[in-house]
């Protein structure tokens, strides 16, 4: 029998522009959190925010939108994967917001990638695996 699925588009995050996606998918006790961009959700046409820490704290900010959508906390994040299209430039931006949200005792397991170019230009995009107990 196939593992049961739940589904959450998340009312408070950004809505997706081109493509049809959830934004993040429940299997048994995982939710996968699709990749969030610095969108403002209240004004998803805005002009993204100029630097790599404010794009960063707005990307955190739908993903713990999303998070608490689903029930979850970003306490219980599991895995982290973050892209960068100024990889060199932006890594210890990133870095400075990154560890605000998430303390030395529970540090996920993380991968950060440079990329050519991201959605609307955005310097930063993030997704989570996270883990109930």
């Amino acid at each position: 029998m196939p593992t049961p699925r739940r589904f959450f588009v998340a009312d408070a995050a950004p809505p997706p522009e081109t493509a049809r996606y959830a934004h993040a998918v429940e299997v048994g006790d995982t939710l996968y959190v699709t990749g969030q961009l610095p969108i403002d959700p209240d004004n998803p046409q805005a002009l993204l925010p100029p630097s790599i820490e404010a794009q960063t704290e707005l990307v955190f900010r739908n993903l713990l939108r999303i998070l608490d959508a689903a029930g979850y906390r970003l306490e219980d994040t599991a895995f982290a994967r973050i892209y960068l299209s100024h990889f060199e430039r932006d890594y210890a931006g990133l870095n400075a917001v990154y560890h605000r949200h998430f303390n030395d005792e529970r540090l996920p397991a993380r991968t950060t990638v440079g990329v050519a170019v991201l959605g609307r230009n955005a310097l930063v995009e993030i997704d989570l695996v996270v883990a109930r107990g």
